[in-house]
């Protein structure tokens, strides 16, 4: 009997120990989250704080002509600014912005390679009413060439040229290469099916990819430069006699062109583009107290009295230079946040810095300290901790504007002790709700065996009596 208990105890003892979960060591359980209701590091160059309830902070206070725009700080790389920036639209000649990065990224010496003109492109030209660069049919050219005569004039023949000598004869292949790019670059609303910008219904973009193909191309071999020119000179290379002045159509980089009513000295390139279905369109750049902005607009009324997107681009680079500054928001070298720390010997927090110094775009008077800091980190940290080791970010915004995200790192090593974490899992086990059941139904074993030997032992006593008096 006492062996049948003490074999069903064991066997209930070894079931139940083989429910006990294993832990790795180290690890966490903690979700990351967003934790607007934990302290933040007094010292810190950015303290968190309610956002100011300022919607119409980031917007300007005049309605703009054209019916998409995004405007970006080329320092911080911020949209400042957009309108209907994800809507549809269609983008004329600024296509050739795309254009000239597939030309110039697959073409090994552009000063070498040439193309000759012919009627194969003629023809396809003939009869657009579109802009041209007054290529003839012989002419040859550099690719080079084929470049300022595209971007300056905005030729079309000079596009389709270059299409063809890229794509191996063959456009299609060309615009193919354009959608991939366009894909690469995170453009998401945008398909391509010319290398100029003729009308397509299956043609279009947003004014926010279109800021991304900008960007991409501001950083390319002799785009800006080309893109900022007003007269250049165009001789075939097989015709010298021949010379022919293509002009910009671009008036705002132009101090002759319309009078001077759209002359900006700090505006830079980039690309105009019209069609009766676009409307006018304007990618610009503009440098001022040393602050670079990109300009993007489109959709503009086609209206001769008037250029509204050279118009609004004026007043947004305006607006934006008078009322806003660049702010350094948060420094690598101040604290930011501050999260629990396991397993480190005498201490249970670690203090987290920006891994770089952050600066924004704030209006004129703004200062760091009105900037909201909403971190995105695990709820506790466990050691060991590296220098430089990334622990999270932090979402840093103003006026419920977001300014920019950085990545929140340790600025000091952290060693693990083995005694605290050693520490830490037993106390993880004996605390842990499945332990204290498991204990609770040992005890409850325990104490049915002792209750049944006790029963066993006096029954066996009485049984001995019983065969004792039976003797007599």
């Amino acid at each position: 009997m006492k062996k049948r208990l003490l074999s069903l105890l064991l066997l209930l003892s070894v079931t139940a120990a083989g429910c006990l979960p294993v832990y790795a060591a180290g690890s966490s359980t903690a979700q990351p989250r967003t934790a607007s209701s934990s302290s933040a590091v007094a010292s810190g160059a950015v303290t968190q704080s309610a956002a100011q309830s300022g919607d119409s902070v980031f917007k300007p206070n005049f309605t703009l002509n054209s019916k998409a725009a995004a405007l970006v700080n080329l320092d911080t790389d911020t949209n400042v600014f957009e309108q209907n920036a994800n809507q549809k639209m269609y983008p004329a000649s600024t296509t050739k912005i795309m254009t000239f990065i597939i030309t110039i990224e697959n073409v090994k010496n552009v000063d070498t390679a040439t193309m000759t003109y012919t009627d194969k492109e003629k023809k396809i030209i003939d009869g657009t009413g579109s802009s041209t660069a007054g290529l003839k049919v012989g002419e040859k050219f550099s690719i080079h060439q084929l470049l300022y005569a595209m971007m300056v004039p905005s030729g079309n023949d000079a596009a389709l040229l270059l299409a063809t000598y890229v794509g191996n004869g063959d456009v299609s292949k060309f615009v193919a290469m354009m959608n991939s790019k366009a894909k690469a670059l995170g453009c998401t609303g945008t398909h391509f099916v010319n290398p100029n910008g003729l009308h397509n219904v299956n043609h279009y973009t947003t004014a926010h990819d279109m800021a991304l193909m900008a960007k991409y191309a501001l950083n390319l071999n002799y785009f800006q430069e080309i893109c900022n020119t007003t007269v250049y000179n165009l001789t075939p290379l097989n015709q010298p006699t021949v010379k022919r002045q293509l002009t910009t159509t671009n008036a705002m980089i132009d101090r002759g062109a319309q009078g001077g009513l759209y002359y900006n000295p700090y505006v830079k390139g980039i690309k105009t583009g019209h069609t009766s279905e676009s409307g006018r369109c304007l990618v610009s750049t503009a440098i001022y107290g040393g602050r670079t902005y990109l300009c993007v607009l489109m959709g503009a009324p086609i209206n001769e009295k008037q250029y509204g997107e050279m118009i609004d681009t004026t007043n947004l680079y305006k607006w934006i230079y008078s009322n806003f500054n660049l702010v350094q928001v948060a420094s690598s070298k101040q604290p930011i946040w501050e999260v629990p720390l396991n397993y480190a010997w005498n201490r249970d927090s670690i203090t987290l810095y920006p891994e770089k110094d952050v600066t924004a775009v704030l209006p004129e008077g703004v200062s760091a300290n009105s900037v909201e800091v909403t971190p995105n980190v695990n709820s506790a940290v466990n050691a060991p901790v590296q220098k430089g080791q990334i622990i999270g970010t932090a979402t840093l915004t103003y006026a419920k504007q977001k300014l920019a995200t950085v990545r929140l790192v340790s600025n000091e090593d952290i060693s693990r002790s083995e005694l605290v974490h050693s520490a830490s899992a037993a106390k993880a086990v004996f605390t842990a709700p499945w332990f204290v059941v498991i204990f609770i139904v040992i005890l409850i074993l325990l104490a049915v065996y002792i209750v049944l030997a006790v029963f066993y032992s006096r029954r066996k006593s009485d049984l001995r009596k019983v065969h004792k008096y039976r003797r007599f």
